[in-house]
């Protein structure tokens, strides 16, 4: 006979290989989009064989600069007002982070007025650096460094445009009038710190090539050399060279590639934080700061849920957790990231997509039925296992399918983990039945319930909430006071045992409106009010039966499920009571009444 099968197969087999054109490269052909591709040059590279980035590992956080209040704030239809701007600061600094770029106070009144009113109103905490940012024109350095008089760490960022584009273009200016413009205003920036600051302010100083990934390596080398001759950094004076991404055009492995390079060539680097500015206008800004971060790169600027000019800054939010998803400490509080977030969509009158990395509504959820069954299965064996090694479960090592992070280590509940809808199945509908009601369903009576649902929302369409999935459950399991179906009502039981060794059992009910005593007798509980039952013409047979406490405790109530054959129809019933027996016996009326339900 296996021969027999074996042999009747190979006709089988070699029709299927002898099958023409098969799915392969070759057979699946993309057109052209007939888009005007060619007018656009590809980035270069870096000649940098033997870079080391690749291997490294994150292993620490970087120093982190927000600069929601400067870059992300002048990016906004309406920029924020000076109370949306406070919020925004106070929310950083409750956060965590220690640099903040608070504004462009050279730019007009109302930045100059926010930056006075946090020196002025003593808002800055004494381990908190602010920064102002300033083009490189006398007028406006002198009232950049005026605006911080009495700040407790102020750091004045200088900038000017670097790349051929812009040099050729915007600025018409060639190299040698570009760097002078760095050196002099770095110079002025020194002049105007020694003659407006005091000894009490620790003053800084940053420095950015713009537009640094498309200025020329060498020659971005030459302008931070050359910034670096005039401000002498050294032992006790740190320099900040920021090389920015003004506009991402390079794929990450690329600005990797540049931030090894400067790295590798800058002089005096123990004395050099090396700051990574991405924008994320190929939509790679967070891999760009991460592999930027590998390759050399001290500091990471950014904004909150990536708001910036077009496309916008890097993603702190998205950066710092990815960080704490690999177990490394990020040193930013995103602990309540509701709030995190409610506070940047009031500031910035933006909301965050529902789609966000770790914030947005619907990132811990799952609608698909096979990503549902494997998120139940995998709380259910973190909870195992973490009983098993004696840990209590929010302590022990993280491990659910799909599920990246636990979402209560970022101040979610569970509740929004599983969504029903027409693609859910068994195992969603069971993980809310579960997690809100500690209802654990057998695996047989999951799909029988997957099944009532799926005709609702087949008939309905759209979701399922939770409330209503459990307002479905107990009208077809549970009757309750509001909702009394089914001809049997189950009072009260007591049982007893016979000479025989057998159960005589006494139940109290009342059967289609009438008072009864139904009595039997049996090797048990259950088999004995079977037997009850055929005494008023109830035929049922127990095929499973399955229990679980509800709660810990002496009166902790029980939940019972019985699969039923009940006059040639197989179902389920639920009971649940303080008293297994009473809930037990429960859960069989619970199936009879749903077979004899019109």
């Amino acid at each position: 006979m296996t021969e027999q099968s074996s042999a009747a197969s190979i006709p089988a087999a070699r029709a299927f290989v002898d099958r023409p054109t098969p799915i392969t490269a070759a057979t699946v052909r993309q057109q052209p989009a007939g888009m005007r591709h060619g007018r656009y040059l590809p980035f270069g590279t870096v000649d940098l064989a033997d870079r080391t980035w690749p291997s490294k590992v994150i292993t620490k956080a970087p120093r982190w600069l927000s600069t929601d209040l400067r870059d992300g704030n002048q990016a906004l239809i309406d920029p924020m007002s000076p109370a949306r701007k406070r919020k925004m600061f106070d929310l950083l600094v409750k956060m965590g982070y220690k640099e903040i770029e608070v504004g462009f106070p050279s730019s007009g009144a109302t930045d100059h007025a926010f930056v006075r009113s946090l020196i002025e109103e003593d808002a800055i905490p004494e381990d908190v650096t602010i920064s102002v940012l300033t083009q490189a024109r006398e007028e406006l350095i002198e009232k950049t460094v005026e605006s911080l008089v009495g700040a407790p760490r102020a750091t004045v960022h200088l900038y000017n445009a670097t790349a051929p584009l812009f040099r050729r273009v915007v600025f018409r200016n060639d190299k040698a009038a570009t760097k002078a413009i760095a050196t002099d205003g770095t110079r002025l920036v020194m002049e105007y710190a020694e003659k407006l600051l005091g000894d009490d302010t620790v003053f800084g100083y940053q420095y950015s090539p713009e537009i640094f990934v498309d200025t020329e390596l060498d020659f971005a080398l030459e302008v931070c050399e050359a910034v670096m001759d005039v401000w002498q950094p050294g032992e006790g004076r740190e320099i900040i060279l920021n090389l920015p991404a003004t506009i991402e055009r390079a794929t990450p492995n690329v600005q990797a590639d540049q931030f090894e390079w400067m790295s590798r060539n800058l002089s005096r680097r123990e004395y050099v934080c090396l700051s990574v500015h991405p924008h994320n206008d190929r939509g790679t800004a967070v891999a760009s700061a991460e592999l930027a971060y590998l390759a050399g790169a001290d500091r990471i600027e950014g904004c909150l849920f990536g708001q910036g000019e077009r496309t916008g800054n890097v993603d702190l939010v998205t950066l710092g957790m990815n960080l704490f998803s690999q177990g490394v400490d990020p040193q930013i509080d995103f602990s309540d990231i509701d709030e995190v977030r409610r506070t940047a969509e009031y500031c910035n009158q933006m909301e965050v997509h529902p789609r966000h990395p770790y914030a947005g509504d619907l990132v811990y959820t799952s609608f698909s039925g096979s990503h549902q069954d494997a998120i139940k299965k995998g709380f259910d064996a973190l909870e195992a296992d973490a009983k098993a090694a004696g840990v209590p479960v929010d302590e022990f090592t993280w491990g659910v399918p799909y599920l990246p992070i636990d979402p209560k280590d970022v101040g979610r509940t569970y509740e929004a983990v599983i969504r029903v809808n027409s693609q859910s199945g068994k195992g969603g509908v069971a993980y809310v039945l579960k997690n809100d009601h500690k209802l654990d369903l057998p695996r047989r009576m999951q799909i029988e319930f997957s099944r009532i649902i799926q005709a609702k929302t087949d008939a309905e369409g759209g979701e399922v909430t939770p409330a209503e999935i459990w307002r479905v459950f107990e009208d077809e399991y549970l009757p309750t006071t509001g909702n009394p179906w089914g001809r049997i009502a189950l009072s009260g039981s007591r049982t007893l045992t016979t000479e025989d060794g057998r159960d005589a059992l006494i139940a109290g009910a009342v059967v289609d409106g009438t008072p009864v005593t139904l009595t039997g007798t049996g090797n048990g509980p259950v088999s004995a009010f079977a037997d009850a039952l055929a005494q008023i013409g109830v035929d049922v047979r127990v095929l499973d039966y399955a229990e679980h406490a509800l709660s810990e405790g002496g009166d902790a109530q029980a939940a019972a499920y019985v699969e039923c054959a009940v006059d040639g129809k197989v179902l389920w019933g639920v009971g649940i009571d303080n008293n297994t027996v009473l809930a037990s016996l429960k859960a069989m009326t619970s199936a009879v009444n749903r077979a004899q339900r019109g």
